[in-house]
């Protein structure tokens, strides 16, 4: 999943594709890297974040959405907490919704994902952006978030949203801090037992820089460590900036994962 965010605040590339041209050229740039699925938001949520006014959010997104839609043939998915903002980016061609509350921020949002048949991305998040790295804490992180999925998962399901629409993501960044995010990439696996897919997102993040002491421009090796993890781990879906590098990390931790299944199902049929 490529990332593309077309907001003047976000962490790592804010600003760089606000304008609708160099939005959709990046859009362009990763499809033909290899990104399966495009993400595109106009709302940040870094840590600290300030919410966007629903029309601004319309205002940035929609022109670049519908072009996105026209230009290329991959599912495009729209990163919001906004049920206006979702119908209408569905009405211009997107068919996801990444949504970082997992339906709690805006009660309607439920009604347009059940009503349109659209994808659903439900995020574990502790807090709300502008706070959420304040003081994270957790008794159990991975039983914590395992938890609240499932209820998540269960609540999307009382709305009339079929479970078959839905990943899931653990949320690597969102109100935890580094032994909270190295935790649950090293246990994410277990996170498989919910019964869905799982969409992990820790590209450029900050406790990559935590870890090997490195600005967000130089975090591209430590991202592809954690992407590398998170495919073993199980991970269907990686969200990522640098497309093209990740697409090889991908492909080569599939390729490993895939030979170590058969080699445990040949062992298996051997001992039977």
């Amino acid at each position: 999943m490529g990332v593309l965010n077309v907001t003047p605040d976000s962490f790592s590339d804010g600003g760089r594709y606000l304008e609708p041209a160099a939005a959709v050229a990046h859009a362009c740039a990763m499809v033909e890297q290899g990104a399966d699925l495009i993400d595109v938001g106009a709302e940040s949520s870094r840590p600290g974040s300030e919410p966007v006014e629903e029309e601004e959010e319309i205002r940035r997104l929609i022109p670049i959405v519908e072009e996105v839609c026209r230009r290329t043939s991959v599912p495009v998915s729209i990163d919001t907490t906004k049920s206006r903002v979702a119908r209408l980016a569905l009405d211009a061609g997107a068919c996801i919704i990444n949504d970082i509350s997992a339906l709690r921020f805006d009660p309607r949002m439920g009604e347009v994902v059940a009503e349109t048949g659209a994808g659903l991305v439900l995020m574990h998040m502790q807090g709300r952006p502008k706070t959420m790295q304040q003081a994270p804490r957790y008794e159990n992180v991975v039983r914590e978030v395992q938890q609240f999925l499932v209820e998540r998962l269960e609540d999307a399901s009382a709305v009339g949203i079929d479970p078959m629409q839905i990943l899931l993501d653990p949320g690597i960044g969102f109100g935890k801090n580094l032994s909270h995010n190295l935790t649950l990439l090293a246990e994410i696996g277990q996170l498989r037992a919910i019964g869905r897919p799982l969409l992990v997102g820790v590209s450029r993040k900050a406790f990559v820089e935590q870890v090997l002491g490195c600005p967000v421009g130089e975090r591209m090796m430590g991202t592809a460590a954690a992407v590398a993890v998170a495919v073993l781990q199980g991970a269907l879906v990686l969200r990522v900036h640098d497309v093209g590098p990740m697409r090889d990390v991908i492909r080569m931790a599939g390729a490993i994962k895939s030979y170590q299944r058969s080699a445990l199902s040949q062992k298996l049929t051997a001992e039977c």
